[in-house]
Formats: C-alpha cells, sequence, structure tokens
C-alpha cells in the first residue's frame, strides 16, 4: 500500500483526471496510425529534451528532433557512434555533452516505451540496466554507468544563469545504504502497484522516493523520470497505458523547474528518510497532478500542429525542410532562395502561411527579418 493516505483532494482530483483520461482517449479514437506516430514522436521529443535540459543540457527540442531525424534513418535507432561526428559538427562541438546526454536519453526512453511489459516484475537489475543504456553514449560516466554510487552525492538545484547552486535534497549515503533503500523501494512497487486502485499515486511516490535515495552517481533525475512514464505504462489501467505514449511530463516539470525543486525539498525536508511515512507526499502528490493535467492538454496542441502540417502547401513544405535542415540557423529569404528553386513572392508566401500556423517565428520586420523553426 502507500505510504500516506491521500486526502479528498486528492481523491477528487485524481477523479476528475480519470475523466479526463477516458475523454481523451475517446478522442483519439478518431486519430489515425499516422497521426498517432507523429503524436508519440512529439512525446519523445519533448521529454527528451525538457528530462535533460532539466539537468542543464542545452539542446533545444528542434535539435533533438533533427538528431532524432537522423539517427532514425532506414529504421535504425542505435546509429550514434556511426553518425556522432556528423551531428556534433553540425551543431557544435561545445554542445557534445549535450548530445551525447540527449541521445542516452532517448535511447532509455524508447526503450521504456517498447518494452515495459518486458520490465515487469520491476527488479533492481532492470533499473541499472536502464541506468546503463542512459549513460553508454557519455564516455566519462563509463566506469559507473549500471553502478550505485561510490560517492556521496545530492540533489542539486542550479542557476544556469548565475551558475548559482543549492542541495534540495541529501540522499543515501553510498554502500549498504543506498542497496537496502533501492530492495526496499522495489519490493515495494512490486506488491503494490496491481493492489492499489490509483496506480498514478503509485508512480508519484516510486519516483519521489528513487530521488530521495539518488541510487546512482549521475543521471538521476533523468532515469527516475523515465521510470515514472514506464510504470504508467505497467499500471493495467487501461485509459492510463494509451494516454502515456502521447504525453510529454518532462516538459511541464521543466516549464515549472523551480517548484519541482521547491517540492522535492519541503516534502522530504532536504533529506532521505529510511521510513518513507516521514515525508510529507501529499505537496509532491498535488505538483504531479497538476504537470500531468497540462500535458494531457497538450495533446491537443499537438494533433492541431499535424493538421496545420497536413494542410500544408507544396511550396510550404519545401519551405520548412530548409529549415529542418539547418536546426540552429535563423534564415532569410534570400537563405531560402539560395536552397531552393521557389520564386522570392511563393517563399515569402510559404513563410507567412508557416509563421501563421505556429510553425515558424519572425524576428524582425521588412527585409531583414529572419524565421524560425519552432518545435
Amino acid at each position: 500500500m502507500l505510504s500516506f493516505t491521500p486526502d479528498s483532494r486528492i481523491e477528487n482530483q485524481l477523479k476528475a483526471l480519470q475523466g479526463l483520461l477516458v475523454e481523451t482517449s475517446r478522442n483519439l479514437e478518431t486519430a489515425t496510425t499516422e497521426e498517432k506516430r507523429f503524436l508519440e514522436k512529439c512525446a519523445l521529443i519533448s521529454n527528451v529534451g525538457a528530462t535533460t535540459r532539466i539537468e542543464n543540457a542545452v539542446l533545444t527540442d528542434v535539435e533533438i528532433e533533427w538528431v532524432d531525424t537522423i539517427l532514425s534513418k532506414d529504421g535504425r535507432t542505435t546509429a550514434f557512434e556511426e553518425k556522432k561526428d556528423f551531428i556534433i559538427d553540425k551543431l557544435s562541438k561545445s554542445k557534445q555533452r549535450s548530445i551525447e546526454e540527449v541521445t542516452g536519453s532517448r535511447s532509455v526512453l524508447s526503450t521504456v516505451y517498447l518494452q515495459a511489459d518486458e520490465f515487469k516484475p520491476l527488479t533492481q537489475a532492470i533499473i541499472r540496466g536502464l541506468h546503463r543504456e542512459l549513460l553508454k553514449y557519455y564516455p566519462p560516466a563509463e566506469h559507473f554507468a549500471g553502478a550505485y554510487k561510490t560517492v556521496t552525492n545530492r540533489v542539486i538545484s542550479r542557476n544556469n544563469e548565475t551558475g548559482e547552486e543549492h542541495t534540495v535534497l541529501e540522499p543515501t549515503d553510498p554502500g549498504i545504504m543506498t542497496e537496502m533503500a533501492m530492495g526496499q523501494l522495489v519490493d515495494w512497487y512490486n506488491g503494490t502497484i496491481d493492489a492499489y486502485h490509483w496506480p498514478l499515486l503509485v508512480a508519484i511516490e516510486f519516483t519521489f522516493r528513487f530521488l530521495a535515495i539518488h541510487p546512482f552517481q549521475d543521471g538521476n533525475g533523468r532515469l527516475g523520470r523515465a521510470l515514472f512514464l514506464l510504470i504508467l505504462l505497467q499500471s493495467g489501467d487501461k485509459y492510463l497505458q494509451e494516454i502515456t505514449s502521447y504525453i510529454a511530463i518532462d516538459r511541464k516539470i521543466e516549464q515549472n523547474k523551480n517548484q519541482y525543486y521547491t517540492v522535492l525539498h519541503q516534502c522530504s525536508d532536504g533529506r532521505f528518510h529510511a521510513d518513507p511515512k516521514l515525508y510529507e507526499f501529499d505537496m509532491v502528490v498535488l505538483f504531479f497532478l497538476k504537470i500531468f493535467e497540462a500535458a494531457i492538454a497538450d495533446i491537443g496542441v499537438y494533433r492541431t500542429k499535424y493538421a496545420h502540417l497536413r494542410s500544408l502547401s507544396e511550396s510550404a513544405v519545401t519551405v520548412l525542410e530548409c529549415f529542418k535542415s539547418n536546426p540552429e540557423t535563423k534564415l532569410k529569404v534570400a537563405d531560402i532562395e539560395k536552397t531552393t528553386d521557389l520564386p522570392r513572392r511563393t517563399i515569402q508566401f510559404a513563410l507567412k502561411s508557416l509563421v501563421e500556423k505556429a510553425i515558424l517565428n519572425r524576428l524582425g520586420k521588412g527585409a531583414g527579418s529572419r524565421y524560425q523553426l519552432i518545435f
């Protein structure tokens, strides 16, 4: 069972969310297979981008979509070493670590979406395997990928603009304390996920307790959020399972990053507790329920984008490809003229259409205007 008793406020929100899940699932019955694949890709790219930027990576979703496209050619999803130099040269060597972290997160999330059923019951070996997958493209982490920490670590919140850091949570000590805590967490999860009627609460408690343990030297935040999605897919709730691959939970966490760290600190009083009943779970539950509802709402946004993309003229598609091939670049009309055979007037009309459909962002006015792809 849970380590806390949800109050009436939480119960009411869960019931409202369940209604929203059912409604969203029914609305998606009209979506074609192609549209569903588009929605899944949007969620994947958004989750990968957000979960890595929460941990201070720098790639935008537009850049990550380009990386995903490069790594997905010919149906292959594991060609990073083959394409690595090309990707780094295109996006700049200063972004190499972010590219490696993005590739690892992409690999883990893809594995979670495809193999969730195979990871039940959940084991420590599975968790360590996912951690190894997360870090396998980042060479400096080779020596501790898949292994529990051997050095004390902390949950840190960092301000990218000022460089200021502060400790959110002091986790378990390395060694036997971490091993015992992870053993207890996995046993609790396997005994609770099919027995408790609100699996979303199981996912929230598990994720928080995992973050409080912070069992690995690096990658705990990214892996913890991936495990949250894994639990939703293992939940046994038909509607929850159907919707999970279409929602970008991490995108909403990134947008509420300060509150996320504040809640983690307040819930735990800034330190790990061997007895999970000592945590104040209500505040972290309310945060995640709010995040979850917002992520469901984004499905409608992505469906609108899909409809807009389907309605583009042939010339607008040609112009759009110029931007997809140059994920970092802000392009002018003259730049597009150089790479297409389209007349200037046709390009201008296509750009106007793409801006109106919120596919491109226009920067500046007049002849000096530049355009940038929006994910």
